[in-house]
């Protein structure tokens, strides 16, 4: 089990909401080549709600169908995957509201398949790249939910609107600008919930 534990200065709900955003989980993906093909394409995740990602990750290029297990509004998200490169795969989410902010503990659990060579390449690469991805996105959910740049995914604005219904977005904030040269290009093929 790979597990991390961040601190965002920003409220809980923020938090929550940015982490079960489709637009927010493409904008913080490392990979540009990252696309939501089927299932919620773009707007909040919720509860029995499939997304199949496309695109390279760890130099491979695959199809990743996720489904959300559970659900419990501003504290806890299960994510399982239905269809992909793993044995399985689970990534739970866990919010704690604080007295001034927000702890947000992933915890992943995987396997690969191939048995024994499959295990090895677990050891011997996938778990480093799985904690730095972590890491990278936690950074960057960090980095918006404390900034305005979570405004571009969670308000409802017509400026919001009108780009989505243009079929592109951006982001704002320092790391998350590396992803608006992406997100400027994305195409938004189903209007958000």
């Amino acid at each position: 089990m790979i597990r991390t534990v961040t601190w965002v200065n920003a409220p809980v709900e923020r938090c929550f909401r940015l982490a079960t955003s489709v637009d927010f989980l493409l904008a913080s993906s490392k990979s540009k080549n990252i696309k939501a093909i089927a299932g919620v394409k773009s707007g909040s995740l919720g509860q029995g709600d499939t997304v199949t990602w496309q695109g390279g990750m760890f130099g491979l290029g695959r199809i990743h169908t996720s489904r959300i297990e559970v659900l419990r509004p501003f504290h806890y998200v299960r994510e399982t995957m239905v269809d992909g490169a793993f044995q399985y795969y689970e990534h739970d989410r866990h919010f704690a509201a604080m007295d001034d902010g927000t702890r947000v503990k992933d915890e992943v659990r995987f396997s690969l398949r191939l048995g024994p060579l499959g295990r090895l390449m677990e050891t011997i690469m996938l778990r480093r790249q799985m904690t730095t991805l972590l890491k990278w996105r936690s950074e960057i959910l960090k980095e918006t939910a404390e900034s305005d740049g979570w405004k571009r995914f969670l308000e409802e604005n017509p400026e919001m609107q009108m780009v989505e219904s243009q079929g592109q977005s951006g982001v704002g904030g320092s790391k998350v600008e590396i992803k608006s040269h992406f997100l400027a290009h994305q195409r938004v093929t189903t209007s958000p919930k």
